[in-house]
C-alpha cells in the first residue's frame, strides 16, 4: 500500500510540474504578443525610420559545367567495322576519319546507280532528237526526262550511303566513349562514338526574378571553379530562359572559354559571379514592413507621433531582407515593421524596442 501511495504522489507531482510549465509558457507568450502597451492603451509595434541606401546588385550562383558540344553518333548503314583509327581520349578534328565500315555492297550499288544514270541521260538525248523530227510524242519525252531525274536521285543517295561508310568527326573534340570494336557488325542506329568538345563549356545556373531582371544576353560574367580556386575564367551569358521553372527560378546558361590546357571538365561545379556598377541610393524598407507579404504593396506609416496610417506603395527589387520602394514613401518617414496584424487604419501605436 505504501508503494501505491508513493506512485500516486509521483503522478500528482509530475502533472503539477507540467501545469506550471504550461502556465509559465502561456504568460511568456502573452507578454511577447501583447498588443497593448502598459499604461497607455496604444498598440505596441516595432518601427523603422526610412532612409536611402545604396543597393548592391552583385550576386553569385552555383551550377554545373556542360560541354558546348556533345554528340553520340550512330551508324547509318549495315556492315562490318573494318578499321578504327581512334580510341577513347583521342583528340580529333572536324572531318577526321574515325572508322570505316565494309562498303563492298554499297560500292556495287553506287556503280549500278552510275550506270543507270548514264543510260537514262543517253535515252533522254535520243528522245529529244526524235521529238524534233516527230519520232516520239511529248509524253514519251517527258517520261524520259522523269527517268533521268529519278536515276540522278538514286545516284545521289548511293553516294551519300557510300560516304557514310567512312565515319568522320562532325566537329573538333575528344572521344569520350567508343562503343565499337574492329570486326564488329553494325546496323543503322548502332552507337559508334561519343564526341565531346570542352574547348568551350556552358555553366548552367538558376537565378530568381529580381536577379534575372538585371541580366541580358552578352553580359560578361566572372567564373570560379571549386577545383581551381586560384584561377579566374571569363564567361558570357548565352541564354536566359523566358519562362521560370517549377521553383520560380530562371535557368541561365553562360558560355565559358576553357584555358589552353582544357582544365575545366564537363560535370564539374562552378560559380558565376555577377557584378554590377555601384547603384544610386534608393529608399528601402524591411521586408517585414509589408502587410501580409511584399505582393500586398501595403505598409503602415506612423504619423503625428503615434497614429498608424495604411499606405499603398509600389515595391521594386527585393535584396535579402530589404525591399526597394519605387513610390509611396519618403525618406525620414517611419514604418511599422512588426505588429501590423493587430492594426487598422488610424489606430494609435506605441513603439517598443
Amino acid at each position: 500500500m505504501k508503494k501505491g501511495i508513493i506512485t500516486v504522489v509521483s503522478i500528482i507531482t509530475v502533472f503539477t510540474l507540467i501545469g506550471w510549465v504550461l502556465s509559465n509558457n502561456k504568460k511568456e507568450n502573452q507578454a511577447k504578443t501583447a498588443i497593448v502597451a502598459q499604461g497607455t492603451g496604444n498598440a505596441a509595434v516595432r518601427t523603422a525610420v526610412i532612409s536611402k541606401t545604396a543597393s548592391a546588385l552583385d550576386f553569385s550562383a552555383n551550377g554545373n559545367f556542360l560541354p558546348a558540344q556533345q554528340l553520340t553518333f550512330t551508324a547509318e548503314n549495315s556492315g562490318r567495322i573494318t578499321k578504327i583509327f581512334v580510341d577513347e581520349g583521342s583528340r580529333v578534328s572536324k572531318g577526321q576519319l574515325l572508322a570505316t565500315i565494309d562498303a563492298e555492297t554499297l560500292t556495287a550499288d553506287l556503280q549500278a546507280a552510275e550506270a543507270a544514270y548514264e543510260t537514262a541521260v543517253k535515252d533522254q538525248q535520243r528522245y529529244e532528237s526524235s521529238f524534233k523530227t516527230g519520232g516520239v510524242t511529248q509524253q514519251q519525252l517527258d517520261q524520259a526526262k522523269l527517268n533521268t531525274r529519278n536515276a540522278l536521285t538514286r545516284l545521289q543517295q548511293a553516294k551519300i550511303k557510300t560516304g557514310d561508310a567512312n565515319i568522320k568527326a562532325p566537329f573538333n573534340g575528344i572521344i569520350n566513349k567508343r562503343f565499337i570494336e574492329q570486326g564488329a557488325y553494325v546496323s543503322p542506329g548502332t552507337q559508334l562514338f561519343q564526341l565531346v568538345d570542352v574547348s568551350k563549356l556552358k555553366l548552367a545556373v538558376t537565378v530568381n526574378e529580381s536577379q534575372v531582371a538585371n541580366l541580358k544576353t552578352g553580359d560578361k560574367v566572372r567564373i570560379k571553379s571549386n577545383v581551381f580556386p586560384d584561377k579566374n575564367f571569363e564567361g558570357k551569358i548565352s541564354f536566359i530562359a523566358p519562362l521560370a521553372d517549377n521553383s520560380l527560378n530562371f535557368p541561365v546558361e553562360i558560355e565559358v572559354s576553357n584555358n589552353s590546357g582544357n582544365e575545366l571538365r564537363a560535370g564539374m561545379y562552378g560559380t558565376a559571379v555577377f557584378e554590377f556598377p555601384q547603384q544610386a541610393p534608393v529608399i528601402t524598407v524591411p521586408r517585414t514592413a509589408f502587410v501580409g507579404s511584399v505582393s500586398s504593396n501595403k505598409v503602415y506609416v506612423v504619423e503625428d507621433g503615434n497614429i498608424a496610417r495604411e499606405r499603398n506603395v509600389i515595391a521594386g527589387r527585393v535584396n535579402g531582407d530589404q525591399v526597394e520602394i519605387l513610390e509611396g514613401l519618403k525618406e525620414g518617414e517611419t514604418v511599422v515593421t512588426s505588429g501590423q496584424i493587430n492594426l487598422t487604419d488610424g489606430a494609435k501605436v506605441e513603439a517598443i524596442q
